[in-house]
């Protein structure tokens, strides 16, 4: 088979389309009509059309414009937003192996057509239907379509399908069928986009509901109240929706998503690509990060060290060493299962001579030998077989792998082999045996002789150490999960000054019941020898007690840990199986980048609660007082088009909020939304807020005797100073301004919106927006009553901070649905629901392992 040339495919591509459900690109559209969705806008739409015919058009014209205006500063950020969700996905692209005029090439999996013959390896994800023409060893996970957890065989002649992914063996065949023309494409495309609600954004609907109530009893009672004071049916209605406008936080969606974004633009600064922007938030929760040891704590530059005989001399290059076996049992470079490192490193030793072997192997080459079968890695058996012809005809089976497995395999070890093992895995040497059994014509993995041991070496990453102080300091614990021997990986951990508490093998994991697994957790950092299944349940087990997890790998085996964790964390180098079901997807396996991301998810975190807290600590005070004085005062104290501008420059001034300085203590520790400290700050100051409000009526009618337009001018610009300089007070635990300094786009931000709101009184316009010029003499009450009020909250907030607070709860066990994997990072949407959901359980009878 030689495949299409890519001229065929393109010309095939312009009939069929791309290989994708759906593609992530930002329109506008959709983007607007959410905009358009709020009720309560609908509803002042509805009522600014009523007064335009019934004569009030003024009000109309004012009351169509401020909502437009806020649409429009939605509408603007969130469209922006879906930019740069469009610009992350067009970094996370899957490539597949496709023949194409004869060679073997990498291509996007958007690019393939039918007719294209693909290449399917371990770790995989079959990019389309798939018609197999050869089929080794090859069985898929299907669970994406069928829900069943046990991989199926597939044969020649069989469908590989696509989305599922191959857990074991090869294959090589044609597609058959793309995008909505599958079986995955027919299911995803009924789907839609719904993904599970993380933690924050249970915690934003919490919030959002709380002010929806608080605004339905005030515009209910504020309506009857103005009713039974004789006031015009239609003035009353403005009214009273214009207070729950004022009460509701219109712009919080553009808050929190211009946060996002800015915080995914920087963090793509950073090296972190983010696949959906509230996983950011996410990060900002992480308590304990399950890893993987190579590539993270070690450089990945594996090297073979050194081969050795089962007596521990030297490999002199013997045709039955264990270095020659060792390269015939490997892949050729850059076709192995991931491109197997230590594949790679055989070959690289193959050219120049591995250091302390007994001759330069660069002298032997392997040719004349041919592969008769194969069977390749998997991590059940942890190893690999060959069956092999030699350039005189003689079969020859070789088997390398995991130490323990090959040896237990073999017919016979001598002692002073395992001791040789126990001394190599000692110091730190990532060890792999190699035996054999010639003479049979069928690949046999039982009855073997042992060759010997190939020794590599992957020295720790410069600067990992720094990066692991750096998230203790941040409140986050470190553990290892990994398939190495235990000795490997303390070893490890004493290079780069890792405390180990304690160590269980994937064996001991096994015995262990879940309850069991709970108590030894905390005492243990490293988790050596363990199972896929195994790492996915540890990862469960942890999430049950009430942290917050993230798990960073990048192989097939992490793919199970991935989906469980909270935040699953993957390289863009990393198996397809395993950068689908991240959340965060990292440009260089790098802890210290990692650390950036969390930092950054905590500062976007804090900035959005101070937004919540600046709007129940004056907003909210803001409404309670102009419903209080509907009610006794024999005018309205705001017309509703002044309350609509209010709150649109009130809002307008607090989009630079996610661009503030943050404090140093509000990103040391994992953060959680706090829906009971906002509720109890919102009766702190919200009462706080309308006593001042109730001391400037007073002044107003008591001491200046204003008339109507003047009280409300006079009101409008106190209101609007109060609630929006609050933010300088609200943002920091400290001292503002002397011990905290706000971000210079915030002061501008804050001063320009003041700054209009004082200056709109003396405007030509005022006299259309029922607003009159404030003389001098108010202005300066107007400052007195403004310094009070923020002395006065620095005050209680000191007092507020330092008082005792309810516990803070723990989230319950397992608080949102597993994620599953996304088969391609373009176009195809979350697993469909009823896919298998793994949980190990210890065989009946045992607990802790003894």
């Amino acid at each position: 088979m030689t495949g299409l040339t890519d001229e065929q495919a393109a010309a095939v591509r312009a009939g069929v389309g791309p290989n994708a459900v759906r593609s992530h690109r930002a329109r506008p559209v959709p983007v607007l009509v959410r905009q358009l969705r709020s009720p309560l806008l609908m509803l002042l739409l509805v009522a600014a059309t009523v007064s335009f015919f019934v004569g009030e058009r003024t009000d109309a014209v004012v009351i169509g414009v401020i909502v437009a205006l806020s649409v429009g500063l939605g509408f603007a950020n969130e469209y922006r937003a879906e930019r740069a969700v469009e610009a992350l996905h067009e970094h996370l692209r899957s490539r597949a192996r496709v023949l194409r005029g004869g060679t073997l090439v990498e291509r996007d999996v958007t690019e393939l057509v039918p007719g294209d013959v693909v290449e399917l390896r371990l770790g995989a994800v079959v990019p389309a239907d798939v018609e197999l023409a050869e089929a080794r060893d090859l069985e898929c996970d299907e669970s994406v379509l069928t829900g069943e957890s046990l991989p199926v065989r597939r044969k020649a002649g069989d469908t590989a399908l696509m989305g599922t992914v191959v857990t074991a063996g090869t294959g090589t065949g044609t597609v058959s069928g793309t995008g909505v023309r599958t079986a995955f494409g027919a299911i995803a495309a009924g789907l839609g986009e719904r993904h599970a609600e993380t933690a924050f954004q249970i915690g934003l609907r919490r919030f959002s509901g709380l002010l929806v109530w608080v605004a339905a009893a005030l515009t209910a009672g504020v309506f009857a109240t103005n009713l039974v004071m004789g006031r015009p049916l239609l003035d009353a209605m403005l009214f009273s929706l214009a207070i729950a406008v004022g009460v509701t936080p219109q712009l919080l969606p553009a808050v929190v998503t211009t946060g996002l974004a800015t915080g995914s633009r920087r963090l793509t600064r950073r090296k972190v690509l983010v696949k959906r922007l509230v996983a950011i938030e996410d990060l900002a929760d992480v308590e304990v990060l399950f890893t993987d040891k190579t590539g993270t704590l070690t450089q990945a530059g594996i090297a073979l060290r050194q081969a050795v005989r089962p007596d521990g001399t030297l490999d002199p290059g013997d045709p039955h060493g264990p270095f020659r076996l060792g390269v015939l049992c490997a892949d050729p470079p850059g076709s192995g299962p991931l491109d197997d490192a230590l594949h790679d490193a055989l070959h690289d030793a193959l050219n120049a001579g591995p250091r302390g072997a007994g001759t330069l192997m660069r002298e032997w080459t392997p040719e004349g030998w041919r592969r008769l079968d194969a069977k390749p890695f998997d991590h059940e058996r942890r190893m690999a077989s060959v069956l092999v012809e030699g350039p005189e005809g003689e079969p020859l089976t070789i088997v390398k792998g995991a130490p323990e497995a090959v040896l237990a395999r073999c017919r016979a070890v001598p002692q002073e082999s395992r001791a040789l093992a126990e001394r190599l895995f000692a110091e730190g040497a990532r060890l792999v045996a190699v035996a054999m059994r010639p003479g049979v014509r069928e690949l046999v993995e039982s009855g073997l002789d042992l060759a010997g041991f190939l020794v590599f070496s992957d020295p720790p990453k410069p600067g990992v150490g720094e990066a692991l102080r750096r998230l203790a300091a941040l409140g986050i614990t470190v553990k290892i999960l990994t398939g190495d021997h235990p000795a490997v990986a303390t070893g490890l951990c004493g290079k780069i000054g890792m405390p180990v508490a304690g160590v269980l093998t994937g064996e001991e994991v096994e015995w262990l019941d879940d309850a069991a697994l709970t108590e030894a957790l905390p005492a243990t950092t490293v988790f050596a020898r363990v199972s896929p299944e195994q790492k996915a349940r540890i990862v469960s087990v942890q999430r049950s007690g009430g942290l917050d997890v993230a798990y960073l790998g990048d192989g097939v085996n992490d793919a199970l840990a991935l989906h469980r964790a909270d935040v699953g964390i993957s390289v863009d180098t990393g198996a397809d199986v395993a950068r689908d079901a991240a959340d965060v997807v990292l440009l260089e396996k790098d802890l210290g980048v990692l650390a950036d991301g969390i930092v950054e998810g905590r500062r976007i975190f804090a900035n959005t609660v101070k937004y919540l807290l600046m709007g129940t600590a004056s907003n909210v005070g803001n409404m309670f007082s102009a419903a209080a004085a509907s009610a006794v005062l024999p005018f309205l104290p705001m017309l509703p088009s002044q309350v609509l501008l209010n709150n649109l420059l009130y809002d307008a001034g607090q989009l630079a909020i996610p661009a503030d300085a943050v404090d140093a203590e509000q990103i040391a520790r994992p953060a959680r939304f706090d829906l009971g400290l906002i509720r109890r700050f919102m009766l702190v100051f919200g009462p706080l807020s309308s006593m001042f409000d109730l001391a400037m009526f007073t002044l107003l009618l008591r001491v200046f005797h204003t008339a109507p337009p003047l009280f409300r001018a006079s009101w409008f610009v106190e209101s609007l100073a109060t609630q929006t300089l609050v933010i300088f007070i609200v943002r920091t635990r400290r001292t503002p301004f002397w011990r905290s300094r706000p971000a210079t786009a915030l002061v501008i931000a804050v001063g320009a919106v003041v700054a209009a709101g004082v200056a709109l009184p003396y405007a030509p316009f005022a006299s259309e927006l029922g607003l009159a010029p404030v003389p001098p003499a108010i202005l300066a009450a107007i400052a007195v009553v403004l310094v009070g009020y923020l002395v006065l909250v620095e005050v209680a907030k000191r007092r507020f901070r330092t008082a005792p607070s309810p516990r803070l709860r723990r989230r319950p066990p397992h608080r949102r649905v597993h994620r599953r994997a996304t088969p391609f990072s373009r176009g195809l949407p979350p697993r469909p629901a009823g896919v298998r959901s793994v949980r190990r359980r210890a065989p009946a009878g045992r607990g802790r392992a003894g």
